[in-house]
């Protein structure tokens, strides 16, 4: 079943003017009966969300597509959603698959990662143990993969609003991206802070494909400030 935002609506997708994101599979403590998984599509272009129970992957995914947040924590076995971005100088879909955060499915996680084209891994400013819990995940991709240097990559520190919690410092985060060899930023899904610029960012790190969160015609802040270097103009 479709997802509106704030609510929910039988067997139909919300389109706006320039996205379209439709939710594909639903956890397993959700209310909404789960439809089978559409076939692939060879212009979908998949981003896979890691990390461990309540660093707020959902939260984040949720906060991007729809807009919205949740106080409340439900535990998620896999959410698959779909947005239409800009690719190429056409239109390709970003597929966003939502990872459970328990270790009990192995096998869905080597499935998510031989399939995935972009990673993000999640982790909490508020726990330690929540960074670590990445490692063993950064490896398995770095194993199915053979290399991470060409993939994008981004580390995140969420719940960066709760300042007085932290455990993990903004240098450590800094430094285990390094020696990762992946981008870095922290994050607010509640106070919708560098969200949308995650997954900007993300995108910019694909090199074998231009791609931007704008679509039908809408240029991204990078095509504009190459317009304006090549002395060009762009009409609104």
């Amino acid at each position: 079943r479709a997802e509106g935002s704030g609510c929910s609506e039988p067997l139909r997708s919300r389109q706006t003017p320039h996205t379209q994101t439709e939710r594909i599979r639903g956890d397993t403590s959700s209310r909404w009966t789960q439809t089978p998984r559409m076939p692939e599509q060879s212009n979908d272009y998949r981003v896979v969300v890691f990390g461990a129970g309540g660093v707020g992957k959902s939260s984040l995914v949720l906060r991007f597509v729809k807009g919205t947040f949740r106080d409340t924590y439900i535990p998620t076995v896999e959410d698959t959603y779909r947005q239409v971005i800009s690719c190429d100088k056409s239109v390709c879909t970003l597929q966003i698959t939502d990872t459970t955060g328990s270790h009990q499915f192995p096998a869905m996680q080597r499935l998510s990662i031989s399939k995935g084209h972009a990673f993000i891994l999640v982790y909490s400013i508020t726990s330690r143990q929540s960074l670590e819990e990445l490692k063993p995940i950064y490896q398995q991709v770095l194993a199915i993969k053979g290399s991470v240097e060409s993939i994008p990559i981004m580390l995140v520190g969420n719940k960066s609003d709760e300042t007085a919690q932290r455990e993990v410092e903004t240098k450590e985060g800094e430094a285990q991206a390094t020696a990762w060899k992946c981008a870095f930023m922290e994050t607010s899904a509640k106070m919708n802070s560098n969200v949308k610029e995650l997954f900007q960012e993300l995108l910019a790190l694909e090199k074998k494909r231009d791609m931007s969160l704008s679509i039908d015609g809408k240029r991204s802040g990078k095509q504009k400030r190459a317009d304006k270097l090549k002395g060009k103009c762009s009409v609104m």
